[in-house]
């Protein structure tokens, strides 16, 4: 995992280094404790002193007729829809019906339906599925690039030490973790990124707080006609959007990454999903945490309690992080190649990522960070609270989250007043 999270973070400075002014590439410094405190933030953050909440209760591995399911009903959407395909809905009562249950049936049940659910296999496995077989031949960040007459490339590069993004606009179409991470990061570092979700969903308040430091968030319902060409105008006058809703919703309103190019070609589209694009029926949706089951993760880290085996996860969510890294590399990698008159788009999933972590060696069971991680503490509307600090920081100063998460849903669909100017 250490090498996963290093990598991924390595290659976002490189990312930066390139995208930087010349000159300033050699001011860059990764440190490990905060790449450690970054992956680890959702852990570390606390608000008003209490912790946030992990999973819920019906979160987590549980035991069925063949082996072990994985379940995610954090969101109340996917509880219901977990309780409706079981047809219990306590927890006693939904572990007895899943041990009577081949993992198989659990998986497609649940999807079936809505909800969130994957067997656990080994890596072998899944790398015999025809996702695995698929994804294994692609590489980390799958680019689509296009030569195309656009204007002159606009950004401010203003303080290129602490706020080297200013100038840049980021529209963030993304929930949870791994979207979130990478417009949060792009943010600390500058750019103006406006955060907008669907009503009716809310997103879980402890994630809006991790991930909502230096960008505002605005609630928008793209199946009204209005709303839906009110964010088309702020996407003719943005750099990015960051895309990571399931492809089939997004087209149907014009959001998909192949629209997003047609209409606005000078857009950088970098999308996301679990499972790569097609995925299999069965996993359409998926969490870090179910994609480490499918993909072997799970299986890995299994160990046995009282002579009874039972499948591990990751400490962290590091499926999501490194992804998040991903993309606000690409984010950068697209900008830059404006300046040469290409544009295009790029596709990363938490599935993908999963085969690079697996390239690494497994540590022994006992390891564990000895890294101390450094934290902060900032005021905001939801009460004091303490994070972990951006994982990039440079050797002049150190770069920190200068904005604390606004209410959820409170802002305008508008873009922030920063200066902007042409560069040809």
């Amino acid at each position: 995992m250490e090498g996963l999270a290093l990598s991924s973070v390595s290659c976002f400075g490189r990312a930066l280094a390139s995208f930087l002014p010349k000159g300033c590439s050699n001011q860059l410094k990764i440190d490990s404790s905060r790449i450690a405190g970054s992956f680890s933030s959702l852990a570390n953050l606390r608000i008003n002193d209490k912790k946030t909440v992990g999973f819920a209760e019906l979160s987590g591995f549980f035991p069925v007729q063949d082996g072990w399911v994985r379940l995610h009903a954090n969101y109340p959407h996917h509880r219901d829809a977990l309780q409706s395909a079981v047809g219990e809905r306590g927890l006693e009562g939904i572990k007895a019906a899943l041990q009577k249950m081949p993992a198989a049936d659990v998986e497609y049940l649940v999807n079936s339906v809505g909800g969130i659910a994957s067997a656990v296999r080994k890596p072998s496995e899944w790398l015999q599925t025809d996702n695995g077989k698929s994804l294994s031949s692609k590489p980390w960040i799958e680019f689509s690039l296009d030569r195309v007459k656009i204007g002159p490339f606009r950004e401010k590069i203003a303080d290129a030490a602490c706020r080297p993004l200013r100038g840049l606009r980021i529209l963030d179409m993304t929930r949870v973790i791994a979207g979130p991470s990478a417009s949060r990061l792009l943010g600390a570092l500058g750019a103006d990124v406006l955060r907008i979700d669907p009503p009716g969903m809310p997103e879980l308040l402890d994630h809006h707080v991790d991930t909502g430091f230096d960008k505002r968030s605005a609630i928008a319902d793209l199946r009204d006609f209005k709303t839906n060409e009110r964010v088309h105008t702020l996407l003719t006058e943005a750099d990015a959007v960051l895309v990571g809703y399931r492809l089939s919703g997004l087209r149907k309103l014009g959001f998909d990454p192949i629209s997003l190019r047609e209409r606005h070609s000078h857009l950088a589209v970098v999308s996301l999903d679990a499972w790569g694009e097609p995925a299999s029926s069965t996993l359409a949706r998926g969490f870090d945490s179910i994609v480490q089951a499918g993909t072997g993760i799970a299986y890995i880290y299994g160990s046995f309690d009282d002579g009874e085996w039972r499948p591990g996860s990751l400490p962290v969510q590091a499926l999501d992080h490194a992804t998040g890294m991903g993309m606000a590399a690409a984010t950068l990698a697209l900008i830059a190649a404006r300046r040469k008159g290409i544009s295009g788009s790029a596709h990363l999933s938490l599935a993908r990522t999963a085969i690079e972590l697996l390239s690494f060696h497994t540590p022994p069971r006992n390891a564990g960070s000895a890294l101390k991680q450094v934290r902060r503490r900032m005021s905001s509307d939801y009460g004091l609270l303490e994070f972990s600090p951006p994982p990039i920081t440079t050797v002049q100063s150190e770069i920190e989250f200068s904005a604390a998460p606004v209410v959820y849903g409170s802002s305008n669909l508008e873009w922030g007043k920063a200066e902007r100017i042409s560069i040809s």
